[in-house]
């Protein structure tokens, strides 16, 4: 388990009596015997309590939180692709909509590889801009587009759209045929430019609108003058299209500015990007409408050295340019074929690594600065099918957000909320996918306060407890406010089970004989690990028509019953009536 931050408070000594009575209790019961006393079972026997040989005590400091996150803390993005196949078009779905209105109050983050090739015209209806798709549906596809747009312009305020089942069928067509000319231009290095129109910018910033979501949209940092200093003239014509729009917009520049040598054959350096950062605060300070907008970057590759070189160079130089400083961590390439591969320790452990580099940096020159984590995904190059779109992957993401809080990670941006491809939340049938369900879960019942834990591993023959330390995650939070189901001093708990065993844990200390309320999150069907459905305690979630979302029922436990963790699984864990002192106020 990752080790968390020392506690502020040191833990109280009900916690060590705690202990002492359940060691007693645990070794006098006739399901964990004492090694001393162990017998060898008679021939084709089991051991006795041979499921239960391991207990894990566990208790939560609730005196005061180790960290307290941003209130967007599990954010959104969406890739500028979807412009160029066609799926922008479709985000006023009431589906999409309702799916993200879910997550809300959160960041979407429209940016991606393609944001540096983002050009800005001011024109409403450019039809002859849109992708190509197949001759014989062209005309009458683009034309309903342009009925659907003209019938959203009829509706005030939050425009929802029902879009017929053959238009989207058609739609999925041009998207796959799209997708694969992305795919050639990432594999040749050569990126064609993508126009936003004025239209486009309507469309996302009214799902963002309608869905809560606080949009944060990225500029292109390659459109370059001759002397290679940052050309401004499409960014000041979309500030100032924005301002007149009244649009709340925060703004980054650029995209994974380390590797922009390998993917168009020319570098921006610290110095160079610094000053481009310096240039748009500026430009924001003199439209009226953003002079106080919030400013995201650099938005750094994962931090090996060409990217933690460029990362030191431009905090050293506009560290307090930027509100708060952002990279990306991608857990694998598109070469992994096993679903266990996503319950690899030394894989989920590799973000605790990477956290470790990019806050060094940024304590050095600008201490206290806010982290986030700017772009997060179980894999780049579009995921692997059947792999990071089910249950398996949703051990890392699930980590990834334990792991990122315990580090003090402000705000983590999932790549990506939907679009072509299997690493987004929502697939091109407007269904929810496992990734999606945990992260409303969290949403619901995961506050910003981040709370320490303390585990106690009782085993047979003493060992080191390295096993249940790297395959029992465990981490702890203030429940959410906005969960009006509890009242303030509740607390959070999710576990992760990595074993191929069930594992049980007794809750000790200031967590005694309280009644728990669990939400079990388990693969539903056969597929096991690959499924693409989630069962909550039992039941299959499933979104019952385009706005309703299932129940979330919690199966309650009794004062004082041990929690027993199916193998292979994630499941939370809420604390009722414990009147938790970091957590009322």
């Amino acid at each position: 388990m990752p080790k968390s931050s020392p506690c502020a408070s040191p833990w109280p000594s009900l916690w060590l009596a705690s202990l002492v009575v359940l060691v007693v209790q645990s070794v006098l019961s006739s399901s964990y015997s004492s090694p001393s006393s162990y017998q060898r079972p008679a021939a084709g026997g089991k051991r006795p309590g041979f499921m239960g040989r391991t207990l894990v005590l566990l208790d939560v400091n609730t005196r005061s939180p180790i960290r307290v996150l941003n209130d967007n803390f599990l954010s959104l993005q969406l890739d500028p692709s979807i412009i160029k196949d066609g799926w922008l078009d479709f985000l006023s779905s009431k589906r999409l909509v309702t799916l993200a209105r879910g997550l809300a109050p959160a960041f979407l983050r429209f940016g991606g590889k393609r944001t540096d090739f983002l050009q800005f015209n001011n024109q409403k209806n450019l039809a002859k801009f849109r992708g190509p798709g197949p001759d014989y549906y062209l005309k009458n596809y683009e034309d309903d587009i342009v009925r659907s747009d003209i019938a959203l312009d009829k509706q005030k305020g939050c425009k929802v759209a029902h879009h017929p089942d053959i238009m989207l069928e058609l739609q999925r067509e041009k998207a796959a045929t799209t997708q694969l000319v992305l795919l050639k231009e990432q594999l040749s290095n050569i990126y064609s430019n993508i126009t936003i129109t004025a239209r486009s910018l309507d469309k996302l910033y009214n799902f963002a609108d309608c869905t809560g979501l606080h949009l944060i949209l990225g500029l292109n940092a390659l459109h370059r003058n001759p002397d290679n200093s940052w050309n401004t003239s499409s960014t000041l014509s979309l500030l100032k299209y924005g301002a007149g729009k009244k649009y709340n917009i925060s703004w980054e520049l650029g995209n994974e500015p380390n590797a922009y040598r390998s993917m168009v054959g020319r570098s921006v350096n610290s110095t160079q990007l610094a000053e481009d950062y310096a240039k748009l605060r500026t430009l924001l300070q003199s439209v009226r409408y953003y002079h106080r907008a919030h400013l995201f970057g650099p938005n750094a590759g994962r931090p090996r050295k060409n990217a933690i070189l460029l990362l030191d160079g431009f905090m050293k130089n506009a560290g307090s340019v930027v509100d708060a400083v952002t990279w990306q961590h991608y857990y694998m390439d598109g070469r992994v074929n096993k679903a266990e591969d996503f319950l690899k320790t030394r894989l989920l452990d590799t973000l605790t690594e990477q956290i470790t580099k990019v806050a060094k940096v940024v304590n050095t020159h600008t201490p206290g600065k806010k982290v986030w984590l700017g772009g997060l995904g179980p894999a780049w190059t579009g995921g692997i099918n059947n792999l990071s779109d089910t249950y398996a992957a949703s051990f890392l993401w699930m980590n990834a957000l334990g792991v990122a809080a315990v580090q003090g990670i402000d705000v983590v941006l999932r790549h990506s909320f939907f679009d072509y491809g299997y690493t987004h939340l929502v697939d091109q049938q407007f269904n929810p996918l496992p990734d999606y369900w945990f992260s409303l879960v969290f949403k619901r019942l995961v506050g910003p306060r981040v709370l320490a834990v303390r585990v106690a591993g009782l085993q047979r023959k003493p060992q080191p407890g390295r096993v249940i330390r790297d395959k029992l995650r465990i981490y702890a939070h203030c429940t959410s406010f906005d969960n009006h189901n509890y009242v303030r001093g509740s607390i959070t708990i999710y576990i992760i089970n990595l074993h191929r065993s069930r594992k049980k844990i007794k809750l000790a200390g200031t967590l005694r004989n309280k009644t728990v309320h669990q939400y079990l999150l388990q693969p539903h069907g056969k597929d096991g690990l690959r499924a693409r459905h989630v069962e909550l305690n039992g039941e299959k979630l499933l979104i019952q028509d385009n706005e309703t979302f299932p129940e979330l029922k919690p199966k309650i436990l009794r004062a004082g019953r041990t929690i027993a963790m199916p193998p292979m699984t994630i499941g939370f864990y809420v604390i009722k009536n414990i009147n938790a002192y970091a957590c009322r106020r």
